[in-house]
């Protein structure tokens, strides 16, 4: 398969899983190749949140690796992808890759993605927010991550849930470089 198709997806234990679910729909939809790696507390939450098991969550990615394989292809700088999106991303997760700390496959791919300069995109979702994760976002992003808050837009109208949640698939792609069709482009004001 082509690098330009082959994503990584982590999954960690912050609020938002639907988010990981969506964008994980839009890959296959897309034809993306997606490597998914789930950290326990992202198990749980996605259990918790959405009623989707580890097993049944398996069924959504094209790859599924184990947090503890550090053995596993995207584990390697020479397993090439096109970028990774960690969604959502917990705070503990932030700070172990905005510090270097590679102590899951999950934190290590995500390591491997920013080394090898591909995109990065962090979804992070908690609020409020400490100096303390502040820091680490501003750290990330130094790195080359994308940092970017799981906060849905309203301008464009959305009618749903399922609407704002689409929308934001659709910036994780954007924020990755990935061409879709998911949301209206702004083109500014009409002006009569």
């Amino acid at each position: 398969m082509k690098d330009h198709l082959r994503v990584v997806v982590g999954i960690s234990g912050g609020s938002g899983a639907v988010y990981a679910l969506a964008l994980l729909r839009q890959l296959r939809i897309l034809g993306c190749e997606s490597h998914v790696v789930v950290s326990r507390m992202g198990a749980y939450v996605m259990d918790h949140e959405c009623g989707v098991s580890l097993e049944e969550l398996r069924d959504y990615a094209d790859r599924f690796y184990e947090n503890d394989d550090l053995a596993a292809p995207i584990s390697g700088g020479s397993f090439r992808t096109f970028g990774m999106v960690v969604v959502p991303c917990s705070m503990k997760t932030l700070a172990s890759i905005a510090q270097g700390f590679s102590e899951g496959l999950l934190t290590r791919a995500a390591d491997v993605t920013l080394k090898e300069r591909r995109s990065l995109v962090l979804v992070t979702r908690e609020s409020p927010l400490s100096a303390v994760h502040l820091e680490n976002m501003l750290r990330a992003t130094h790195s080359g991550a994308v940092v970017m808050p799981a906060s849905p837009g309203f301008y464009h109208g959305p009618g749903s849930i399922a609407e704002m949640i689409t929308d934001f698939s659709g910036r994780i792609l954007d924020a990755l470089g990935i061409e879709h069709n998911l949301i209206r482009r702004w083109h500014g004001v009409q002006r009569q």
